[in-house]
């Protein structure tokens, strides 16, 4: 395990730059100015954070990606990367960012039934627009991409058996966290409350198994180390258990502009993950023939 003072380096200190303050600024200007077009706050629990908006494709829809946002588990909100919806709607995919409830308040453990749960209401918002059964694609940063992978390794997603349980068909995350252990000794784990046994349950690293789809998993090259070897690691279990899976370093990026990457048209993120579309799609569709 890393010593505390690095690790609350590599996880929060290192990762800050000053730019941060001003671009989460930006992007709720983006996200306002996008909002118009898509369907908000839509609910799936009583909490009052369980909720998600959803953008639909332009066309005829191909998929539905699902997005979590970044915050360590315990801050942020969806409406700050509503700008992400249109590159992707344009594609042929709808697009669903999904609210969690956040620690304290919840565990950890709770945090991710949540999301579950979101899933399971994102599907049958799609099934009842008349659309079909479409793969469903999860997507994160951060805390998100923990969750996406999270989501892909559950073989059975909604808690009862009144309807089909749908499944995850690809996974994309960004700069994710999937070994949780470093992250005790840091003052992260104020909120989170989590001890060595608790952070080796919700490590998805150490238990990729037979139910995984297609990945990407993708880091801003500006990140630190900590975060560059956690994709290495996801990426390397992924490939270990048998399954699809890419590895792509984003030159220059860090933390957040990572996400501008995601959305520009002529950057690698950007085409890596329309490949990575296409994949899964492909995938699902000969899984379901």
């Amino acid at each position: 395990m890393q010593q505390p003072t690095d690790a609350q380096f590599q996880y929060l200190t290192g990762q800050s730059r000053l730019s941060f303050a001003a671009l989460l600024p930006h992007f709720d200007i983006l996200s306002a100015d996008v909002a118009s077009t898509g369907m908000l706050d839509i609910r799936y629990g009583d909490g009052h954070r369980e909720c998600f908006d959803f953008f639909p494709a332009r066309g005829r829809p191909r998929a539905t990606l699902l997005f979590f946002h970044a915050g360590y588990w315990q801050s942020r909100d969806k409406s700050t990367f509503r700008f992400i919806a249109p590159a992707f709607t344009r594609r042929g995919l709808h697009v669903a960012l999904v609210n969690y409830p956040l620690c304290p308040q919840v565990s950890l453990g709770e945090l991710v039934d949540a999301t579950r749960r979101g899933v399971v209401a994102v599907h049958r918002h799609v099934l009842a627009r008349g659309q079909g059964d479409l793969p469903l694609l999860a997507s994160g940063h951060s805390a998100g991409g923990h969750i996406a992978v999270e989501l892909a390794l559950t073989d059975k997603l909604a808690d009862d058996d009144t309807q089909p349980s749908p499944r995850i068909h690809g996974v994309l995350a960004i700069s994710g966290v999937y070994d949780l252990a470093p992250l005790v000794d840091t003052t992260l784990n104020r909120a989170l409350g989590l001890d060595a046994e608790s952070a080796r349950r919700h490590s998805p690293v150490g238990r990729v198994g037979a139910v995984a789809a297609p990945a990407l998993f993708a880091v801003g090259g500006a990140e630190t180390r900590a975060f560059l070897v956690q994709t290495q690691r996801m990426h390397a279990a992924w490939q270990d258990a048998g399954h699809p899976s890419t590895q792509l370093m984003v030159d220059g990026a860090d933390h957040l502009t990572v996400l501008e990457d995601l959305v520009a048209s002529d950057s690698s993120l950007h085409g890596a993950v329309l490949d990575w579309v296409d994949q899964a799609v492909a995938q699902a569709q000969v899984q379901t023939a």
